[in-house]
């Protein structure tokens, strides 16, 4: 007789026999830009994957607020378990990102504490900005640790100087001072009932840890490493105006020289640069890319195939200046990218900044550099021959000047679709509306504008 089996019983064996999948990240450094770059990496493998429990390794003196806060951040968008593994030392920033964690372990000679705020250069904070600063750091503290015991109270005491710590009649640390705990002085119990003040045990390594956590052999573990792309990266992402502006200058150079040659390379390469680095701090993924590349493709059809029809040129530089934005906007899987005003502001700063230098950098290349050589091409000397004498055009946008229409020409240069003609021994800057105009080709004008003459191929 065949045994029937409840299928939501097999699910639960099933599920019980998968191994628990755990990521670790080390924080094993000065807080800076590549420990948030490898966190934001770990914790988006981890949602990727469905990750269990994700813990950091850490043995860290401290650093910079800032980051540290982003780290707390990004710690918030993972559902699962997280955990700090003190492997000797977390202190003053370290402290805090512990904090944001749902337990903090300790290695037996772990130490943590002492997160008063000083400056980069380890000086003293002027006195009312450091009580500014402790004052905001203990409201985030409280923040990160409801529901955890004394956590929140034991982590002001390590930031906190001018106020007295003690659990009941017990001074654990005095005014004057701040807190550090050792493992055993973590683990210790106060209150009634007692509980921990403020670690969850003590394990040799993290092996121990994770067999106690999921049972021995009963977890995949994948561990990141720092990469020395993570740590170029932290200055690309600081250089990304520059960047931006240099490769912006190259690709317009180029647009505006015949050909395709070192101007277009290099401002490729640039900007390849924008994304390298926003990719590699976790943020940008291959689809921005993908999307910059569509924008340069619909760019050329406009500049080599319909000139002048701007249409296709508009969508093409559209789709390029919202990749840029795109690529430093912080994207995490299966969330909606939620697009605010904060979340806008740096990225579009950075693309207009980038727009600023490669304008000026441009402005600089006609007024600055030689006329000669590729150079040469950007004012049409190589075109017309000798120093042009452009002559003004006067007129209202959409107007005419009724002496020049119906005049007759040459293009001294190819217009695609602007470049210079010549009209009764003088020259003018012009512009076809519609296609393009080969050098020394017969033209007509049809009006004027502010910006030159508006003239048609004569057939």
């Amino acid at each position: 007789m065949a045994m029937m089996v409840p299928l939501d019983c097999m699910a639960r064996e099933t599920a019980a026999e998968k191994p628990a999948k755990v990521v670790v990240v080390p924080v094993r450094a000065q807080i800076a830009k590549p420990e948030l770059f490898i966190l934001r990496r770990g914790l988006k493998q981890a949602i990727e994957e469905g990750a269990d429990t994700l813990v950091l390794d850490m043995e860290t003196p401290g650093g910079a607020l800032d980051v540290t806060f982003e780290m707390l951040k990004a710690l918030e968008k993972f559902d699962g378990k997280t955990i700090t593994f003190v492997n000797r030392e977390a202190i003053s920033a370290g402290a805090l990102i512990a904090a944001g964690t749902d337990e903090i372990h300790f290695a037996p000679e772990g130490v943590i504490g002492a997160a008063a705020p000083v400056l980069a250069t380890g000086g003293e904070i002027d006195e009312t900005m450091r009580s500014k600063i402790v004052s905001y750091l203990k409201a985030r503290v409280r923040s990160i640790s409801e529901g955890k015991g004394y956590r929140g109270e034991v982590i002001s005491a390590m930031i906190d100087t001018e106020s007295e710590f003690k659990i009941g009649e017990t001074v654990l640390k005095p005014k004057g001072e701040l807190l550090s705990l050792t493992a055993q002085e973590a683990l210790k119990e106060y209150g009634d009932p007692p509980q921990p003040l403020l670690g969850a045990g003590i394990s040799k390594n993290l092996t121990e840890l994770l067999d106690a956590e999921h049972g021995v052999g009963r977890y995949q573990i994948t561990n990141l490493e720092v990469t020395w792309s993570e740590q170029v990266a932290q200055y690309l992402t600081m250089l990304t105006p520059v960047l931006l502006g240099l490769g912006l200058l190259g690709m317009f150079i180029e647009f505006k020289t015949p050909g395709f040659g070192i101007f277009g390379i290099a401002g490729l390469l640039l900007l390849a640069l924008v994304f390298f680095g926003h990719h590699l701090a976790g943020l940008s993924g291959n689809e921005v890319i993908l999307f910059f590349l569509l924008g340069v493709v619909l760019l050329a059809v406009e500049v080599f195939f319909f000139p002048g029809s701007f249409v296709i040129g508009i969508a093409g530089l559209a789709l390029m200046l919202g990749s840029l934005v795109w690529a430093m906007l912080d994207h995490w899987p299966n969330e909606t990218p939620q697009i605010s005003g904060d979340a806008l502001f740096k990225p579009l700063a950075n693309v207009m900044s980038g727009i600023l230098l490669a304008a000026l950098g441009f402005l600089a290349v006609l007024k600055f550099l030689p006329k000669g050589g590729p150079f040469g091409k950007l004012v049409l000397n190589t075109a017309v021959g000798g120093t042009p004498t452009l002559r003004p055009v006067h007129g209202s946008a959409g107007g005419a000047t009724p002496s020049m229409i119906g005049h007759t020409g040459v293009a001294l240069t190819a217009l695609m679709p602007s470049g210079q003609v010549e009209i009764a021994g003088k020259r003018y800057e012009a512009q076809i509306e519609v296609g393009s105009v080969a050098q020394g080709q017969a033209v007509r004008v049809l009006r004027a504008s502010p910006f030159g003459l508006i003239v048609e191929v004569l057939s």
